[in-house]
């Protein structure tokens, strides 16, 4: 997740309050993406979820190697 502006390109997306970007090739190939925040014994931060199949590994969401 980065911080960014609106392209002619993306899908824009306003909920609650925030204003969400995908890149729309992005979002064809991954749909439906979910963005949550997490509150866990392990820390806390955003977690996404999509149909996107990245191949490989077993490691979450966060993992550095994926």
């Amino acid at each position: 997740m980065v911080l960014d502006e609106p392209k002619e390109e993306d899908e824009v997306f306003h909920l609650r309050g925030i204003t969400y970007l995908v890149d729309r090739d992005l979002y064809e190939k991954a749909k439906p993406i979910m963005v949550d925040y997490v509150v866990s014994p392990f820390g806390s931060g955003f977690q996404i979820k999509s149909n996107l199949n990245l191949g490989g590994g077993s490691c979450g969401g966060s993992c550095s190697t994926c």
